[in-house]
């Protein structure tokens, strides 16, 4: 075989590397950066010489890679898409990482919008929008699971902690106060807590067996949490993502350092309301901190 072109059919021509390039508009580099990552290998390779030959039918496939990576989709993502083919697989693989890229640049524009105010001294504008309160808690039994996690995983984390307890509660003579999350250490994307899911129960011996029975499994564990005054905002299911959230963890911080008022342990977000049925703008979590 030659550095021409072989003809053997409408899309079944061979094209050596060069031509081929030049019919789907990119470089030789670019072809073969899409072999070596497994997104377009080549038709034939000649044992001999090295070359390389795509088939004519092979342009659209390159031409549809090269159009996915300016996208910056991941190399695993576009290798399901191009693995799918033509059709509404396809186009429906393609829809979901759209639809997760726009997410991920709506909370990129919060969080960008939220630095700005704080940048720019508009912090106490910020806060005026959180309404701070205190309530006391009595003492309660807790079951808990705890867990090192970074943010992305974080809100799948809360939902599946919180199934597991709640469903447990009906072992422990059932729940007994609102489910929460407490937040022992920071909870970002560079840093992994641990965070703590915590469902009160009503009977203290039942959670205790329960643990013993689940043994380490899920850092399950089951203590007493003496009575409490907790200062909190309540806050909206679009409030509860970041980062609305932060800007409402600083509005307690700072009415509690105008008050005085010291934390006398990890921060909490309260989630009193069925999350599933909740609407944007419907009251679904209490951000709080323990004071003294």
């Amino acid at each position: 075989m030659t550095e021409d072109a072989v003809v053997d059919g409408p899309d079944q021509e061979l094209l050596t590397i060069g031509a081929f390039a030049a019919r789907a508009r990119l470089s030789a580099k670019a072809l073969r950066l899409y072999d070596r990552l497994g997104l377009l290998a080549p038709a034939h390779v000649d044992e001999a010489s090295g070359y390389r030959y795509y088939r004519a039918g092979q342009v659209e496939q390159a031409r549809l890679v090269a159009m996915l990576r300016q996208l910056d989709m991941p190399l695993a993502r576009i290798a399901e898409v191009v693995g799918a083919g033509d059709g509404p697989a396809a186009a429906g693989l393609l829809g979901a990482y759209w639809a997760d890229v726009e997410a991920r640049v709506a909370g990129q524009r919060t969080l960008a919008e939220y630095l700005r105010g704080r940048l720019s001294g508009r912090s106490s504008e910020m806060y005026g929008k959180f309404t701070v309160e205190t309530v006391e808690v009595p003492a309660q039994v807790v079951i808990s699971e705890k867990r090192h996690t970074l943010a992305d995983e974080l809100p799948a984390w809360i939902g599946a902690a919180l199934g597991r307890l709640e469903e447990a509660a009906r072992e422990c003579g059932g729940m007994a106060g609102v489910p929460y999350v407490a937040y022992h250490a920071e909870v970002s994307m560079e840093s992994d807590g641990p965070a703590e899911a915590c469902v009160p129960v009503a009977d203290e011996a039942a959670a205790r067996a329960w643990a013993e029975r689940r043994g380490r499994a899920w850092e399950t564990a089951v203590r007493v949490e003496p009575a409490r005054r907790l200062a909190y905002t309540r806050i909206t299911k679009a409030q509860v993502a970041h980062p609305q959230i932060l800007a409402a963890f600083e509005a307690v911080e700072e009415w509690m350092a105008a008050r005085g008022l010291t934390a006398t342990g990890p921060c909490r977000e309260l989630y009193f309301a069925d999350w599933e049925a909740s609407g944007p703008g419907d009251p679904v979590c209490d951000v709080a901190f323990p004071v003294s």
